[in-house]
C-alpha cells in the first residue's frame, strides 16, 4: 500500500451513497450489442442519463484478464520500481495528487498517451520479468476497446440519421487522435472504517465529467463507482467486471448540442478491497474544432455553445479543478438567459 502523507484522511471524507435502487431510482441502461434494438437504446441512455452498461461487447475476457493480471503486477511492485514510469507530466504513474490543481484522491495510477505504433514505452521500463508483456497485452486490449467505442460511436450516428455514420468515430480512428489510457488502483484503506461507520467515505477519485468524446470503463468485481443523477443525488453502480461501462464525454454532448448528456462522476475508496480500473478515453486530434453538428440542429435552433478546438478545451478543462463545471466557459450566454 502507497503511504499517503498529505492531505489527512479527515480531508478525503465524503458522505457515502446507497447502492442503486430499482424502486426509487433509474436503473443503469443495459445495452446488448447483440441485439438489433441497440441503436435506439444507446441514444436513449445518452439522452436520459449519458451512461450505461455494454454486454455481449465481444471483447475476449482473455484480453481483459491479461492485462488487469500484469496491472496489478505493476501496483504490487517496489515503488522505486513504480516510479520509473513517472512522476506523471501529464503521463507516467502518480499517486495521490490528481491534476494540477490540489485535487487528490486515495488512488495510485497509470496514465499513457494512445500511440499509432502502439508503444508504450515508459510502462516497459517498469517491468523488472518479461517487460515485453505489459506492452503486448495493453495493445491487444486497447485495439479491441478503441474498436468497440467506435462501433458505439457509429451506431449512435446511425440513429441519429446522420449522413455519415462515421462523424464521431473518424476523430479517434485519426492517426492524431489524442486519446489517453488510464489505469487506476485504490489500495484497501483499513484507516476509513470508523468513518465507514459514521456513514461516510473516502474519495478515491473526486466528481468530475470526462472531457473527451467517450470512455469505455472496465473494473474489477470491487463497487466504488457512483454517478450523478439529474437531481444531483448520487448512486452507486453495482461492479460488473465482464462488463464495460461507458460515459458520455464534453465533447460528444457538445457536438450533440446538448442532446447527450456528460455525466458526473467519482469513486470512493473502500476499507478491505482494492479496486483496479481500466479507462479507454477517446478524444480527437487537438486541432479539431469541436461544435455542434449542423445536421442536428433543428429549424431555429441555437447552438448552445461557442466554437472551440479539443487544444483549447483540453487546456481550460485540465487547468480548472475536476468538480468545476468546465462547459460553462464554452456555453453561449444567450442559452442561459
Amino acid at each position: 500500500m502507497v503511504a499517503f502523507s498529505n492531505p489527512t484522511i479527515e480531508q478525503f471524507y465524503v458522505k457515502t451513497c446507497k447502492p442503486v435502487n430499482p424502486l426509487s431510482c433509474p436503473a443503469i441502461p443495459l445495452i446488448d450489442l447483440s441485439k438489433p434494438d441497440s441503436k435506439h437504446l444507446l441514444v436513449k441512455a445518452c439522452q436520459d442519463i449519458g451512461f450505461f452498461k455494454v454486454v455481449n461487447h465481444g471483447i475476449p475476457m482473455e484480453f481483459i484478464n491479461k492485462l488487469e493480471s500484469e496491472a496489478t503486477k505493476f501496483f504490487s511492485s517496489p515503488q522505486s520500481v513504480k516510479e520509473k514510469a513517472g512522476p506523471p507530466n501529464p503521463f507516467g504513474y502518480g499517486n495521490k495528487n490528481i491534476g494540477r490543481n490540489g485535487d487528490v484522491g486515495w488512488v495510485e495510477y497509470l496514465l499513457l498517451k494512445i500511440k499509432p505504433e502502439s508503444k508504450y514505452d515508459k510502462i516497459i521500463s517498469t517491468s523488472e520479468e518479461h517487460p515485453e508483456n505489459f506492452q503486448c497485452v495493453m495493445d491487444d486490449y486497447v485495439r479491441a476497446v478503441k474498436k468497440m467505442a467506435c462501433e458505439l460511436l457509429e451506431l449512435m450516428a446511425d440513429e441519429l440519421k446522420l449522413e455519415q455514420r462515421n462523424v464521431f468515430s473518424k476523430l479517434l480512428m485519426d492517426e492524431q487522435s489524442d486519446s489517453v489510457f488510464r489505469v487506476n488502483f485504490y489500495p484497501p484503506c483499513p484507516e476509513l472504517q470508523e468513518h465507514e461507520i459514521n456513514g461516510g467515505n473516502l474519495i478515491g477519485f473526486g466528481e468530475h465529467t470526462d472531457p473527451q468524446i467517450i470512455s469505455v470503463l472496465r473494473s474489477n468485481n470491487t463497487s466504488g463507482l457512483e454517478i450523478s443523477l439529474k437531481d444531483g443525488s448520487w448512486v452507486s453502480v453495482p461492479p460488473d467486471s465482464e462488463s464495460f461501462f461507458i460515459n458520455v464525454g464534453d465533447s460528444l454532448q457538445v457536438m450533440t448540442n446538448g442532446r447527450f448528456k456528460s455525466i458526473k462522476h467519482r469513486v470512493v475508496a473502500n476499507s478491505k478491497k482494492s479496486r483496479m480500473s481500466m479507462i479507454y478515453f477517446g478524444g480527437p486530434p487537438l486541432n479539431e474544432k469541436i461544435t455542434p453538428l449542423p445536421s442536428l440542429l433543428e429549424r431555429d435552433e441555437e447552438s448552445l455553445y461557442k466554437e472551440f478546438t479539443w487544444f483549447e478545451y483540453k487546456n481550460s478543462a485540465f487547468n480548472c479543478p475536476l468538480s468545476h463545471d468546465r462547459l460553462g466557459f464554452f456555453e453561449k450566454i444567450s442559452s442561459k438567459i
